[in-house]
């Protein structure tokens, strides 16, 4: 599998739509390229992406250790839950991912979440992926 893309949009602490083209330069032409920023920048989000587009899960979520929930609109979710991802305020958010398969196709996968009629106080709707 070859990543060309990574699209994400109100994920953690990155605000607003947000793309990686790993076609165009300077990424194009680069054999290998670090990730890096200071704390809060966005860098595990955009693995985070990858990972939620690809598979709908974020393994970093699942290794917090003990399982806690946090306060939804009204009820609660576990820590595990991707959609502790969407950014606080916002109403909604995707990670998308375009790639070429080892059969030399172009995919694209999409995972997105929303809370009812995208309103930032809106009750968390389920992911799609």
């Amino acid at each position: 599998m070859k990543i060309l893309a990574i699209r994400l949009k109100n994920l953690a602490s990155l605000a607003g739509p947000f793309e990686i083209d790993f076609t165009a330069e300077p990424l194009a032409s680069a054999g290998l390229f670090a990730i890096t920023g200071p704390t809060g920048a966005g860098k595990s989000t955009l693995l985070d992406a990858l990972c939620l587009a690809l598979f709908g899960a974020v393994p970093r979520l699942n290794n917090i250790g003990r399982e806690t929930k946090v306060p939804e609109v009204d009820s609660e979710m576990l820590t595990s839950d991707p959609r502790t991802l969407l950014r606080r305020g916002t109403g909604s958010g995707y990670a998308e991912v375009d790639f070429v398969g080892i059969d030399g196709h172009r995919y694209r996968a999409r995972w997105e979440t929303n809370r009812a009629r995208d309103k930032a106080n809106g009750k968390l709707q389920a992911s799609k992926q």
